[in-house]
C-alpha cells in the first residue's frame, strides 16, 4: 500500500511533523517521489510503529536508531531500554542545559567545563545534545562543598580521575560477569526471551545491588582508614 505523508501519519496515529522529524533523524528511509509528491509504503508504517514501541520502553532516538540499524540486536532491545533509563537518558531526567545547571548548583559554568575537560563527564548526550539532570545538580553542589573546605581543585580532580579509572576497571569485570552468567544463558534459551525482557529485569535487579555493595564497602574502607590515622 502507498501513503501520502498525511495518510501515513493518520494510519500510525502520529502527526505529520513527527513523521518528518523521524525522517530528519535518519530513522525512516526516504520516500519514493513522483514529481512533487512523496509516497510512503507499509515498511515506513511498520518502522514508525516500531519506533513508537521502543520509545515507550524508554529508548532515546539515538538508541532506537542503533536498534533499527542492527547495531543493537533485537533480543537486547529491552536491555538497551533498561540501561537508558538507568542512565537517565530517557529524556525526562536529563533536561538541564549547562547554564541551567550552573544556576541551579551555584557553580560557574566555566568551572564545570574545566572539570569535563579533565575527562570527568558530568552531563550526558540526549539525542545529540549535552544535558544535565537534577542528580547532577547535587553532585556539583557536593563538589563545591569540598572546595569550600579547602581541598585544592587539582588534587580533587586527580582523586576523581583515579576513582574513575578504578571504577571503570571494576565495571568491566561486573558487566563481564553479567554477560557470562545472566545475559548469554538467557539469550541461548531459544525463543524464551525475544525482546530481552528477562535480561532487562535481571539488570534492573542487579544494578542497585552491585552499586550499593560497592558504595557501602568504599564508605567502610574510608572510615577504617580515617580511624587508622587517629591511632597514636
Amino acid at each position: 500500500m502507498r501513503y501520502r505523508v498525511e495518510q501515513l501519519a493518520a494510519s500510525c496515529d502520529v502527526s505529520v511533523d513527527t513523521v518528518r522529524f523521524y525522517q530528519s533523524r535518519g530513522l525512516l528511509p526516504q520516500p519514493e517521489r513522483e514529481g512533487r509528491v512523496a509516497w510512503y509504503g507499509d515498511d515506513h508504517a511498520e518502522r514508525i510503529r516500531r519506533i513508537r514501541a521502543l520509545q515507550t520502553k524508554g529508548l532515546t532516538l539515538a538508541a532506537i536508531g542503533r536498534v533499527l540499524d542492527g547495531e543493537v540486536a533485537a533480543h537486547d532491545a529491552d536491555l538497551a531500554a533498561a540501561v537508558a533509563v538507568a542512565r537517565g537518558d530517557d529524556g525526562r531526567a536529563a533536561t538541564l542545559t549547562l547554564d541551567e545547571l550552573a544556576s541551579a548548583s551555584g557553580v560557574p559554568a566555566s568551572l564545570i567545563q574545566a572539570v569535563e575537560r579533565e575527562g570527568i563527564a558530568v552531563g550526558r548526550r540526549v539525542d545529540g545534545e549535552v544535558r544535565y539532570s537534577t542528580a547532577d545538580v547535587e553532585v556539583v553542589r557536593t563538589a563545591l562543598r569540598l572546595l569550600e573546605f579547602g581541598l585544592p581543585v587539582g588534587d580533587l580532580l586527580s582523586l576523581a580521575r583515579d576513582a574513575d579509572d578504578a571504577l571503570r576497571t571494576l565495571a568491566v569485570r561486573a558487566v563481564d560477569l553479567f554477560d557470562a552468567h545472566v545475559r548469554e544463558p538467557i539469550r541461548d534459551t531459544v525463543g524464551a526471551d525475544p525482546g530481552g525482557a528477562r535480561t532487562a529485569e535481571a539488570f534492573e535487579a542487579l544494578l542497585p545491588a552491585v552499586t550499593a555493595l560497592i558504595a557501602n564497602h568504599f564508605r567502610r574502607v574510608v572510615i577504617e582508614e580515617a580511624e587508622r590515622r587517629l591511632e597514636p
